[in-house]
């Protein structure tokens, strides 16, 4: 019997991810609206920036529509490991370092691998709390490392 080897065998120690939650606010309600953070380009996402852009627009939703207005997903998880060979610098450091020779490397991070146009962050809300939603997922874009768009997925014949 021939074993596929996959490259996380390699890895011994794989970084925890610090993301907390993927569901928040009201996750038994059902809101009309629907609106989601697609990014424009592929890339990679950090799980500590998926953190960050969960935290400021969890924050700015729960302060404007209340804990009970609102049902923010995180909907990609970071399933990719980020490895980095360390380079030791200063004097000295040729005689210590090996260069690129056994380059696997350390692992650093982990990563979420978005495709273009793929939603990560869906909230949905009633029609009141439509612009803090909208303004709630400008700030999650701005913590992350690609350009985003707001796009509404459903109900958007409410808001016209």
């Amino acid at each position: 019997m021939v074993r596929a080897y996959t490259r996380r065998e390699y890895i011994r120690k794989i970084p925890g991810v610090k993301i907390v939650q993927y569901d928040m606010g009201n996750l038994s309600g059902s809101f009309p609206l629907s609106l989601s953070l697609a990014v424009k380009a592929p890339a990679q996402i950090t799980h500590n920036a998926l953190e960050a852009a969960r935290i400021a627009s969890n924050r700015y939703m729960q302060r404007r529509a209340g804990r009970m207005g609102y049902h923010l997903k995180i909907r990609v998880y970071p399933h990719h490991i980020i490895r980095e060979n360390p380079m030791a610098t200063g004097a000295g450091a040729d005689r210590v370092q090996d260069g690129m020779r056994k380059a696997f490397g350390k692992p650093v991070s982990s990563v979420a691998l978005v495709k273009k146009n793929q939603r990560i962050i869906t909230i949905e809300t009633n029609k009141r709390n439509f612009k803090d939603a909208k303004e709630a997922l400008r700030r999650a874009a701005m913590k992350l490392p690609v350009p985003c768009r707001i796009i509404i997925d459903r109900g958007e014949e409410l808001i016209k």
